[in-house]
């Protein structure tokens, strides 16, 4: 049988003996080709020798599908310097004392964590859930961090349901920088205003200033919270959110209509306007001629839906085609003038809305930035809570959510 060659991959170390285990897989016995270490006292580099510790073995990298593991006996160094000559277990840089893999295979390990579950992993490489999560534990930041980051530019503030039907929510601090990257900043246990104030204030100093730009929904205590810790960054509104709540408002009317048309027109003629609800949603520029031919059937029966549906659509033109915030800003009042003096029905909640949110919903048009980063990271969040069922612990969350935003790029 011919005889390969595969590098272990492990520096500073020369290989003993290979053997067969009787169960399957490789033990290689090696040895630390260092001659010193750092006296666990005084810091200083020490050479005399004074003996080995107990043999370790930990699992690595599996060689053809079949598992290794690396057994070493850990050298001592005595330190001539400080009184007594205290010794000192020499530490290799592919091992971390306690684990029981080696850093390569921890890394292999949380590879395979990323879009994954604790147990898949285990079954897959073998392991038990413990050694794992202890994988995780060990090699995951709990928390941000500050160091890694030079800039922040967009932030982005919104909510999830940690559990299904209660209003128990966490906040999902993120960032999108220039390059688009994606960084998850923190998972807040609450939304409430100090909360989420308290986490803003401790982004350290230089990193807050490069802060240009906060996208949030209309809760009103993130907005409080950005407007406290960074006054100079625009408070964006979501565009999203915002045409949400214009759909709703024209098809809340629409249905008020269809109720009053289902008790007022014929069978037959009420059964013609079947699936015109799906239809009046559709913004005019995505209608076919079968699409038109409804909604005009509908139009012919309720014209004052014509205006609403005309006035909805002139808004989301604003919201595509106004180039700055002056003319967004003189586009908008038009628009709320033009709903008052014609006396348009349906759009007083929006009203309300867009001049309670006036600044923040103006500020879109600056960059004519949106959500979208922090809609896309939800969808990631709903899989993983899906996925990782009862992932209640928030360190554990952060840590999971961490490696399916950012592993692949960071353990690449």
């Amino acid at each position: 049988m011919a005889d390969i060659r595969i590098p272990l991959d492990l520096p500073d170390v020369k290989v003993i003996s290979v053997e067969a285990r009787s169960q399957g897989g490789w033990t290689i016995t090696a040895e630390s080709t260092l001659a010193s270490t750092h006296c666990r006292k005084c810091g200083r580099r020490i050479r005399e020798f004074h003996g080995y510790d107990a043999w370790v073995e930990v699992q690595h990298l599996p060689i053809l599908d079949q598992p290794v593991f690396i057994r070493y006996q850990p050298k001592r160094y005595r330190c001539p310097y400080c009184e007594g000559g205290p010794t000192t277990t020499q530490a290799v840089r592919w091992h971390t004392p306690g684990s029981g893999m080696t850093k390569a295979y921890e890394q292999h390990v949380l590879k395979a964590l990323i879009h994954s579950t604790i147990e898949d992993v285990r079954v897959k490489e073998g392991l038990n859930y413990d050694q794992v999560l202890g994988v995780m534990e060990r090699c995951v930041a709990a928390q941000v961090d500050w160091t890694a980051l030079k800039r922040l530019d967009v932030l982005g503030i919104d909510e999830i349901a940690v559990k299904k039907g209660q209003r128990d929510y966490a906040v999902i601090i993120s960032a999108r920088l220039a390059d688009d990257d994606l960084v998850i900043l923190g998972v807040l246990p609450d939304r409430q205003q100090a909360t989420v104030q308290a986490f803003l204030d401790s982004i350290p100093a230089p990193l807050k200033a490069t802060v240009h730009s906060v996208c949030i929904d209309m809760y009103e205590a993130y907005r409080l919270a950005v407007e406290a810790v960074l006054p100079r960054a625009d408070v964006v509104i979501d565009r999203f959110h915002v045409a949400k709540h214009y759909m709703d408002a024209a098809d809340a009317l629409r249905k008020k209509v269809m109720k009053d048309l289902k008790k007022t027109l014929p069978k037959t003629d009420y059964a013609a306007l079947k699936g015109v609800h799906l239809v009046f949603r559709r913004h005019r520029a995505k209608l076919s001629t079968a699409d038109r031919v409804l909604l005009e059937r509908l139009f012919a029966y309720a014209p004052v839906l014509r205006l609403v549906y005309d006035f909805r659509e002139g808004l989301f033109r604003i919201f595509e085609t106004a180039s700055s915030v002056d003319q967004a800003a003189e586009d908008l009042k038009a628009w709320l003038f033009l709903v008052d003096e014609q006396q348009i029905p349906g759009f007083d909640p929006f009203v309300q809305t867009l001049q309670a949110h006036w600044v923040g919903i103006l500020n879109f048009f600056k960059h004519r930035l949106t959500s979208g980063f922090v809609e896309g990271l939800n969808t990631k969040i709903r899989v993983l809570t899906r996925r990782c069922f009862g992932l209640f612990n928030l360190q554990h969350f952060f840590q999971r959510l961490w490696l399916d935003v950012e592993g692949y790029r960071v353990l690449a």
